[in-house]
């Protein structure tokens, strides 16, 4: 998926509003202009379209972990990751929000989409396990359609 679809994708599930976006970005101490904000949040074909690269789409993730539950007492803002890919992403917005697997599984089958807990925790397993699974585009695209059903509805 694209970081920026990513983006645009969670400001809808949480219904921020610019203000709130940059103050994600803030809580890891990154500044974020809500030019440079607005331009990410474009579609592609839009004039002004700027890309999220990885890095400043790990900082909002990381920014979301800190919003949601908060810095764990004597932890450090962690340093962005200069490569994200899906199983990272879901991850990260698996400790955001706090879900365990039946939570996931369920805002799944939100957009009917139907995955095993033995598939899931494949997601999980760190890259060299042998039971590791690469998170597909589609399993990634359909929990942030499962969020945005279960927090704005159909």
């Amino acid at each position: 998926m694209i970081n920026n679809d990513i983006l645009r994708r969670l400001r809808f599930v949480f219904d921020y509003k610019n203000a709130k976006m940059i103050k994600i970005f803030a809580k890891v101490k990154h500044e974020m202009t809500q030019e440079v904000l607005l331009n990410m949040l474009k579609k592609e074909s839009e004039e002004g379209y700027k890309p999220c690269n990885d890095k400043t789409l790990c900082l909002f993730l990381d920014g979301l972990i800190i919003e949601k539950r908060g810095l764990r007492e004597g932890a450090e803002i962690p340093s962005p990751v200069s490569q994200l890919n899906n199983n990272l992403i879901f991850k990260k917005l698996r400790i955001a929000l706090e879900m365990r697997e039946e939570d996931i599984i369920e805002t799944l089958a939100l957009a009917d989409f139907r995955m095993s807990s033995s598939e899931l925790g494949a997601l999980f397993r760190k890259p060299g396990h042998k039971h590791f699974k690469e998170c597909g585009d589609q399993v990634l695209r359909n929990f942030l359609t499962g969020l945005s059903i279960k927090y704005r509805g159909k």
